[in-house]
């Protein structure tokens, strides 16, 4: 299985330079994960409902004023879409991540998540949340 075949083709993006506030509107409008942060089509960072508040309500700073470059998480890991589905679980694994943007060339053109994953792959999520979920959680 490939991971066009069952990634989230709408993904919601944001802009760098758009507000901590603006993503504040996004997800509460889109209710979603994570906003993937593009440029220009390209991915530059991703930024979780997490990163809202560690790096902004928890260090105090003005969500009108505050702009996503300064909390988004920019050395994120991406899959081609044309990769098999257990290379993107590989790398979920390996660098203890719920959400993979998804690109063909340069543009993001979906997301994939362990939801996702769970969903499409039955015979392998009791594993995948064994090996890698449950132990995060003790």
């Amino acid at each position: 299985m490939l991971v066009k075949e069952i990634m989230t083709k709408e993904v919601v993006t944001i802009e760098p330079n758009d507000t901590v506030f603006d993503a504040s509107i996004k997800y509460r409008d889109k209710k979603v994960g994570c906003l993937v942060v593009v440029d220009k089509e390209i991915c530059v960072g991703i930024v979780t409902e997490r990163d809202l508040i560690e790096r902004t309500i928890c260090m105090s700073k003005d969500p009108e004023k505050t702009r996503i470059a300064e909390i988004m998480s920019s050395n994120i890991k991406t899959i081609y879409a044309l990769e098999k589905l257990e290379t993107a679980i590989e790398i979920m694994k390996k660098y203890k991540i719920k959400k993979l943007p998804v690109i063909l060339g340069e543009n993001i053109v979906g997301i994939i998540t362990i939801t996702d994953i769970s969903m499409a792959r039955s015979d392998i999520s009791k594993r995948f949340i064994e090996s890698w979920i449950k132990p995060r959680w003790r």
